[in-house]
């Protein structure tokens, strides 16, 4: 065995919690564990040393993307493997201060990193997301609950979280496409703004909103939540957006909604977490969510109470993703041969390996997700009890 197969010999060995079986790219094929192999590594083309210990996240995902591996078997599942091996070297996350300058999130970088992911056509997203387009964690009741029903569950959640009246203001920091501020109007008569960065969102809500008819309830905006004057909420909610925003503008993404938020206001944050401080995917921030970082709870918990926010409910809804994203994975493979007539190979493999790695990391506990609900100042008027958030769990629309 030569030094070079020797260092993948020894990657392979160590790198996986479940038997695997590996075929090397000179052809020979060695087994790692007792038993029967749950999955197979095709080793199509050596991979730089270099690479694999200077980045091996970006290393791995690149040598995917380009056919130089090959997975036969759940990609899901070989990711979990990896993962639940803390002592993997490629399970172990890059120090964000080594990519900070990267990831300076200024207004006109923030527009440019968000049409870089939500901007590639909507025709593609429509392919795999359910009827609504929404493109965050669904909230299952059940395991028999489809995408669709999932994403709905997800909205009426947490419009019922915020306790909306009648009247009230609400303001979407990240709105998507526009399930939620339309579901505000037609559900509990609230006066909606959806703000997005992204066109391919914003003109379709504007369609939307002229279709239903609810010009005098929902309003959309193309702009950034910073460059947001002049107004407050009864309300403010943000779903899946602050991932965007990069560690540096964390600071001012709660200052804002301390401005945007009128007292006794209340605000509900739903984003990806971690559990570690300061840490990044490279090549997720390469390839898929540029400007990307996930924070860790405590950092969230930290500004809120700088930001005197009093804190009054949190909610992990880990499992949730987990499944979302399968339901993503599953879908997107389907749609394939549509995919094909507008996307290459390597665009195909990319988001493959995305969907399926974001799915075991929810599974494997690596990354989670959490719901927020705080209020501005001292608020006594929300019930004594969570009972109001599932009033309607056993009438469902």
């Amino acid at each position: 065995m030569t030094t070079d197969k020797a260092f993948y010999h020894n990657l392979m060995k160590n790198l996986f919690t479940d038997v695997c079986e590996v075929k090397y790219f000179d052809g020979e094929v060695k087994k790692y564990g007792q038993g029967e192999a749950r999955f197979r590594i095709e080793l199509n083309e050596p991979i730089a040393k270099s690479q694999l210990i200077s980045d091996p996240s970006l290393a791995f995902g690149e040598a995917y993307m380009k056919g130089k591996i090959e997975i036969v078997g759940s990609v899901q599942k070989v990711i979990e493997s990896i993962y639940k091996n803390t002592d993997s070297f490629l399970s172990q996350k890059k120090p964000y201060a080594k990519l900070a300058k990267m990831f300076s999130n200024s207004i006109r970088k923030a527009k440019a990193d968000v049409k870089y992911h939500y901007d590639i056509g909507n025709d593609f997203y429509r392919l795999w997301l359910d009827e609504t387009m929404t493109y965050s964690c669904g909230y299952f009741k059940s395991p028999e609950d489809s995408l669709l029903r999932a994403q709905k569950n997800k909205v009426d959640h947490i419009l019922r979280k915020l306790n909306l009246q009648k009247g009230q203001t609400l303001l979407d920091i990240g709105c998507g496409w526009g399930e939620l501020i339309l579901a505000a109007a037609k559900t509990f008569g609230v006066k909606s703004l959806g703000i997005t960065l992204s066109s391919e969102q914003y003109c379709p809500v504007q369609e939307k909103i002229e279709a239903e008819k609810l010009q005098d309830l929902v309003e959309v905006q193309q702009i950034d939540y910073r460059e947001l004057r002049d107004r407050t909420f009864d309300r403010v909610v943000s779903v899946g957006m602050l991932e965007h925003v990069g560690k540096e503008h964390l600071k001012d993404y709660f200052s804002s909604v301390e401005s945007l938020l009128n007292v006794n206001g209340v605000s509900l944050l739903h984003c990806i977490t971690s559990y570690q401080e300061g840490q990044t995917n490279s090549w997720m921030n390469k390839y898929i969510f540029p400007g990307g970082y996930i924070p860790a709870i405590h950092e969230l918990v930290s500004l809120m109470a700088s930001n005197k926010f009093y804190l009054i409910d949190l909610e992990s809804l880990r499992e949730h993703y987990t499944r979302t994203l399968e339901h993503w994975a599953r879908n997107f493979e389907n749609a394939l041969p549509e995919i094909r007539k507008t996307k290459d190979e390597t665009f195909i493999r990319m988001w493959r390996l995305y969907l399926n790695s974001c799915a075991a990391s929810f599974h494997t506990g690596n990354i989670d997700v959490h719901q927020f609900l705080f209020t501005r100042g001292v608020n006594n008027s929300l019930p004594l009890t969570r009972k109001y958030m599932y009033e309607c769990d056993n009438n469902q629309p």
